[in-house]
């Protein structure tokens, strides 16, 4: 890839259905409704950060990864479409993000930015399998990997806007209205996973 913009647009559209930072609002409200306004805002800023970096990290080692574990491309397309195709599943039919025990466990920590926000919300299984994929190319001049780069930090960046508007969007729409948009994204992430597991399969049976 010649165009670092287009670089750029391919990692953004790649992650950002997989990350949705729409639907970690409701969480984030949930978790956050008793604190104060400069509280959400470091929790946002510091969320987003993580995921930056989380994402980054596997990114720059996900193709050692692959190679050291000995996992094909195809293989890794599959494993993570399933893990995309749960999360898809779990907002088309409105489950929560996070278990009883999950959500007990949080309600005592003072710092949600790691866990559960950017692990495993935003930047978790699905998330990182797309970059580890991202990796996996013989790109290897600078604009691919600087473009890619961006990308990933525009998705971050995307996060801290979504967390950082959290109360307001919630208070907007209401729980009905994040709903609403939450299965709707589901459906496309659906339909992602899906073609993940198609180029998965497509990669083995045509080597």
């Amino acid at each position: 890839m010649d165009n670092i913009f287009i670089t750029i647009g391919i990692a953004f559209a790649s992650l950002f259905p997989v990350i949705n930072p729409l639907g970690a609002i409701p969480v984030f409200c949930s978790l956050t409704s008793d604190n104060t306004d400069e509280y959400r805002k470091k929790m946002a800023l510091k969320t987003s950060v993580n995921v930056f970096f989380i994402l980054i990290v596997f990114f720059f080692i996900g193709e050692l990864l692959l190679d050291f574990f000995g996992i094909s491309l195809g293989v890794l397309k599959i494993a993570g479409g399933l893990i995309v195709a749960h999360t898809a599943w779990e907002m088309v039919s409105g489950h929560h993000k996070l278990s009883h025990e999950e959500n007990t466990e949080v309600e005592t920590k003072e710092d949600i930015s790691f866990t559960p926000m950017a692990l495993p919300l935003l930047s978790g299984p699905g998330a990182i399998g797309v970059v580890i994929g991202l990796s996996y190319t013989n790109q290897n001049h600078l604009i691919f990997y600087s473009g890619t780069s961006i990308g990933i930090l525009l998705i971050a960046i995307s996060a801290f806007i979504s967390l950082r508007l959290s109360m307001p969007l919630f208070k907007l729409l209401g729980k009905t209205g994040v709903g609403v948009l939450n299965r709707i994204m589901g459906f496309f992430i659906l339909a992602i996973a899906v073609q993940l597991v198609f180029n998965g399969i497509f990669s083995l049976t045509n080597p």
